[in-house]
């Protein structure tokens, strides 16, 4: 009987190409994760300036006037609280765009994201 100790473990070419298969896996999907995240947060940001956009609306219906503020749409109940900008991940980068001098009083017209850069479709945020 061979009184060798039995080695149990791998050995370091088998955890080299462990480690090489982990590493191909991971450049196939981290592009596509972080290529995701953008989306959604693109997807969030057209649908925060469509929410606010449709309280501004609403508030300008029933006061004939438009806010001075977004708090002032979050003290009078149009929104839940004040929106954050996924994109800069911050609510004091807003751009607030005031109404045309002919379209009545307020400061609060419209508003655009205070994000740099574009999005997916080429349009800078700022234009969204």
């Amino acid at each position: 009987m061979d009184m060798t100790p039995l080695r149990r473990g791998f050995t370091l070419i088998e955890l080299m190409v462990v480690m090489a298969i982990i590493a191909v896996l991971l450049t196939i999907a981290a592009p596509r994760y972080f290529n995701h995240l953008d989306r959604a947060r693109e997807a969030t940001l057209r649908q925060t300036l469509a929410v606010v956009r449709d309280a501004i609306d609403k508030f300008h219906g029933d006061t004939s006037s438009y806010p001075e503020s977004l708090e002032e749409l979050v003290t009078k109940r149009y929104l839940r609280a004040a929106p954050i900008d996924p994109i800069t991940d911050s609510a004091q980068t807003w751009v607030l765009l005031p109404p045309p001098a002919a379209n009545g009083n307020g400061k609060l017209w419209d508003l655009k994201s205070g994000a740099e850069g574009s999005g997916a479709n080429g349009t800078p945020y700022a234009e969204w």
